[in-house]
């Protein structure tokens, strides 16, 4: 069963409408979506709020993490209905991890940060056990700005990458915390996606163990489960890549907007090692055209921008989970063509290259508005935002 439309939405393209179903119950600025399955989604937020539904939409129960009241949940990643990890951000100690095994009737803090100027942007996962957050420029021992990045390798303890494996960053360059986006990798659940039926299991049982004998496959080349893109903003737009979970790094600047410290790249997201896109713009400045959306096709060396036209600033992109996998099963009908959700404020693109996209927006004055958006395993995705709105496209 497809999660239900919580909001009223109309697509321009198309006129068509989907009617009120139901309310998130919150009034809260929404900014973390992790969805499980066709019933199972958690979503974060202000006030150390989290929702989840195990019903595929149709009731969400919001709660507050306990003595997390001034805390901001940008993120949050889910395993099941009762597994999930939530990222605060905000400066210093209100930058946090915690971690939740029973539903959140119980909640771990597994990580404060004690650095004044921690400030984390985002949190990724490529199974329960191994994970990365990414976190905004401190200085280093020898005076260097670099990007904070943590992982873990049990679920339970965060280890920071050594500053000394991490390119310098430029003065004036951070990390937008927009979406919980603005960090990529190549997750489990994703690299099964791209396997078809028959051979998913035993080509996931290899990926697994190829993680734990390191990052690489059998003939020596990095395995496509151990990538990590994170993109930037502010003085420079740039897209920063490892090949080796963040043992070694190189960096690529990109045509997107930027100057401003409002400005710059806000998301990233790949369906397989090559294909990326990256999305963002000035989110004070949010009517205004691009440079803000471009692709590559070789890992993120180089980038070429969407000829679109107009374009606006976005929060937050993905590619659709559905049509990535039966793309990769071989699959020529229109299931498997490539499908992009791009977030932006006010409305939602539903793109589907070389197509113009399909603008959905809500109605005017009904003070809907949108952040982020995490996609359902067989095609679509759902969208949270501010006073607790949360959508969903098939």
């Amino acid at each position: 069963m497809r999660f239900l439309l919580i909001v009223l939405l109309i697509s321009a393209a198309f006129g068509q409408t989907v009617r009120q179903t139901q309310s998130s119950n919150t009034t809260e600025n929404l900014r973390g979506a992790s969805v499980v399955s066709e019933q199972v989604a958690w979503a974060s937020g202000s006030h150390g709020t989290y929702l989840r539904t195990m019903d595929g939409g149709h009731t969400w129960n919001v709660a507050q993490v306990p003595s997390a009241a001034t805390l901001d949940f940008r993120g949050v990643v889910a395993f099941s209905a009762e597994e999930a990890f939530l990222m605060s951000s905000g400066p210093g100690e209100q930058s946090r991890i915690y971690h939740t095994s029973d539903g959140g009737q119980h909640w771990q803090m597994q990580f404060t940060g004690s650095n004044p100027k921690t400030f984390f942007d985002s949190i990724a996962f490529w199974d329960s056990q191994h994970g990365v957050v990414l976190g905004d420029p401190v200085p280093d021992q020898s005076g260097q700005l670099k990007f904070q990045l943590l992982v873990t390798s049990d679920g339970q303890t965060w280890t920071p990458i050594a500053s000394s494996q991490m390119p310098a960053a430029a003065e004036g360059e951070g990390a937008f915390a927009a979406s919980n986006s603005c960090i990529a990798i190549l997750p489990d659940h994703i690299l099964g996606d791209q396997i078809p039926g028959n051979q998913r299991s035993g080509a996931a049982a290899v990926g697994k163990a190829e993680e734990r004998a390191g990052v690489k496959t059998k003939d020596g080349a990095a395995s496509p489960g151990s990538n990590i893109w994170f993109a930037t903003g502010g003085k420079v737009a740039r897209v920063f890549h490892s090949a080796d979970r963040g043992l070694s790094w190189e960096v690529f600047p990109t045509p997107i907007v930027h100057g401003a410290d409002s400005a710059g790249i806000f998301s990233i997201a790949f369906r397989d090692a090559n294909h990326g896109v990256i999305a963002g713009g000035d989110y004070k400045h949010p009517d205004w055209d691009g440079p803000n959306l471009a692709f590559t096709n070789d890992g993120g060396k180089s980038w070429s921008l969407s000829q679109i036209y107009p374009q606006s600033y976005y929060s937050a992109v993905t590619y659709d989970r559905g049509a990535a996998a039966h793309a990769a099963a071989g699959l020529e009908d229109s299931r498997a063509q490539v499908r992009l959700f791009l977030v932006a404020p006010k409305f939602i693109f539903d793109f589907r290259p070389p197509r113009d996209p399909t603008r959905i927006s809500p109605p005017k004055k009904s003070g809907i508005g949108f952040n982020a958006v995490s996609t359902l395993p067989g095609g679509g995705a759902f969208f949270v935002g501010p006073k607790g709105s949360i959508a969903t496209i098939p």
